[in-house]
């Protein structure tokens, strides 16, 4: 290719794209982002499919796989432990909360191996980097997806049943919080992918907190239920109004305020900037450093 004169106007040069150095923290090209849309597509047909290529069952793992750790949860927390569930059933309750997690762990976890599992690629050919982890984020919600439309099948079946499930105006949020929840994946992973090109170990922490951070979510139980002086804990973390407020719309029984939910899309638009400003910054050195 032949070299372009720093001197010479980009409408002058008869080049239709000009990779150029990047303007600064917050220069994120979002219209060259928009260009590449086909190009995001192709990769979220490549993660959808090749998640499961070569297994006997195939795409049935996107049900199975919730339906064996709800059931997991099920025996564990509702008969074993026997926590509280807010009158609902247990195996409805834990399968929205597992279906919602699944989502987030999976973009986060993946998100954030963005510029070590695709160094080859990037190194080779030039395109929007971002593009990468928003195709994860979006291959991502393609599962999300199934899963949840399997959780509205027993959601349908338990209220037709008459068990104690309760749909209130919460369920309205439900679209901004699995928005929410991808936000937060997004901008997350990308921040790890970010560090992880000079500093390796915290890859392999990525596993262990996203587990802990379970922990620390109400996912196998919900925020009324814990003590006083531990609920503290569980409000400072930011996606607590999130999954109280999909669960509320659908199971009802919950507690979460308008306040909360806006104090948490507040956090994950500024983790989703200080992300895109660290994924600006480390994009230009990291070939050098991966």
């Amino acid at each position: 290719m032949a070299s372009a004169n720093v001197n010479q106007e980009p409408a002058n040069s008869g080049w239709s794209i000009i990779i150029g150095p990047h303007g600064g923290a917050f220069n994120w090209k979002l219209g060259e982002l928009w260009k590449c849309r086909d190009l995001i597509s192709l990769f979220v047909w490549r993660d959808f499919i090749a998640l499961y290529k070569q297994t006997i069952l195939g795409p049935a793992w996107y049900v199975i796989q919730p339906l064996l750790t709800t059931l997991t949860f099920t025996i564990i927390f509702g008969k074993i432990a026997a926590l509280p569930t807010n009158g609902c059933p247990p195996f409805l309750f834990y399968l929205a909360g597992n279906v919602l997690w699944n989502f987030f762990s999976s973009c986060i976890t993946k998100t954030a191996s963005t510029f070590v599992t695709n160094s080859g690629l990037m190194g080779k050919v030039y395109f929007h980097r971002l593009a990468i982890p928003i195709s994860t984020v979006l291959s991502t919600l393609i599962s999300f997806g199934i899963q949840f439309v399997l959780f509205l099948g027993f959601w349908c079946f338990y209220l037709v049943s008459g068990a104690h499930v309760q749909p209130n105006a919460w369920m309205l949020a439900a679209p901004l919080a699995v928005f929410m929840v991808a936000g937060y994946a997004l901008g997350g992973g990308i921040i790890v992918s970010a560090l992880t090109t000079r500093y390796r170990d915290l890859a392999m922490l990525v596993t262990f907190g996203v587990q802990l951070l379970m922990f620390l979510t109400p996912v196998i139980y919900p925020v009324s239920t814990v003590p006083e002086r531990y609920r503290w804990l569980v409000s400072l973390n930011p996606l607590s109004p999130v999954f109280e407020a999909f669960r509320c719309g659908f199971l009802g029984g919950g507690a979460v305020t308008i306040v909360q939910l806006a104090v948490s899309f507040a956090i994950m638009i500024a983790v989703l900037i200080v992300g895109l400003m660290l994924f600006s910054r480390v994009e230009k050195t990291f070939m050098d450093t991966v």
